[in-house]
């Protein structure tokens, strides 16, 4: 090849490094940088809501809710991996996490409060349709709302949440039962420690496979944080006793189960101590369509099974909720 051959060869190269280059620019933004997660507030009744929010806005809904003695930081990690395809909320409950804890004389700590916080929260986001992920303490909540709104909800994704007598029948149970025959001083004593960092690092490392190399450190030490707010533990016993009304209406949430269907996938941390996996299995009684499955690990199982979780619930949705 000749000198000018060979020049312009390298000047055809240029240009389609250039040309590529500039097509790159112009390029649309690639579904990874939706992931990004923004933080925000709402007013509720005068109370302060925080919520995390991620995805497009025109994607189907996800909002998430949590249990205790978290906040909506337990999906820090699942959010970025659903929110190239979902627009999802996750909020902090009035006394937990960034929300506001009112005090006791000014606000109801109940669940049926939490779950009309909640409920007016998507009403002004204007979320006329959402797929629910429920664990813990966000299963009443959440049932709640879909028992109110049934044409509001599009599935429900279960993780070591209650609906069935036989998730209470085990031995972390039975003090809070008692507090709710009696409540005393005495008996609410008895939960006391479940509010300590002993009882908050045992909700993160029971039943795990792995919780050393598998669970950060950071989560149960943010939580204890916010219990040791002043007031916050009154809060969470005044919950703990809120917990008693629940019971009475799984009836009415199995019959919602029976009636409307849901789409539901229950993946479970099968070591868990709380809501261990006798409380999962009822479930298809009502939903024989529900899927299934059990994993190797304890209460808060996105910290050790997140991949695992993310991977089910998109193949879950995919298939069931309509983009």
């Amino acid at each position: 090849m000749n000198s000018s051959s060979s020049t312009w060869a390298r000047l055809a190269v240029a240009a389609g490094f250039v040309a590529v280059t500039a097509a790159a620019s112009a390029a649309p933004v690639t579904p990874a940088a939706s992931t990004a997660v923004t933080y925000h507030t709402a007013s509720i009744d005068g109370v302060k809501v925080f919520y995390r929010e991620a995805g497009p806005k025109n994607a189907p809904t996800l909002l998430l809710l949590h249990g205790f003695p978290t906040s909506s930081q337990m999906f820090r990690n699942l959010i970025p991996k659903l929110a190239d395809r979902y627009h999802v909320i996750a909020p902090d409950y009035p006394g937990y996490g960034q929300s506001d804890q009112p005090p006791m004389d000014k606000f109801t700590y109940s669940f049926d409060n939490q779950a009309k916080v909640i409920d007016k929260l998507t009403s002004q986001l204007g979320l006329t349709k959402y797929a629910l992920y429920v664990q813990d303490y966000g299963a009443p909540i959440g049932y709640r709302l879909a028992a109110a709104h049934p044409e509001r909800v599009t599935a429900i994704v279960v993780q070591n949440g209650n609906a069935y007598d036989e998730g209470l029948d085990n031995e972390f149970w039975q003090p809070v039962k008692e507090y709710w025959k009696d409540k005393t001083e005495a008996k609410a004593a008895k939960l006391r420690p479940l509010l300590e960092i002993g009882g908050t690092k045992w909700q993160y490392t029971e039943g795990f496979r792995n919780p050393d190399a598998n669970v950060s450190p950071d989560a149960w030490m943010l939580d204890q944080a916010y219990l040791d707010r002043p007031g916050n533990k009154d809060v969470q016993i005044e919950m703990f006793y809120s917990y008693g009304t629940n019971p009475p209406r799984y009836p009415e949430w199995q019959a919602y189960f029976r009636k409307h269907q849901p789409p539901m996938l229950l993946v479970w941390g099968k070591g868990d101590k709380i809501f261990p996996a006798a409380g999962a299995t009822p479930y298809l009684r009502d939903l024989p369509k529900a899927e299934l499955h059990l994993l190797d690990t304890g209460h808060f199982a996105l910290e050790e099974e997140g991949d695992k979780i993310a991977k089910l619930m998109r193949d879950f949705l995919g298939r069931n909720v309509k983009r």
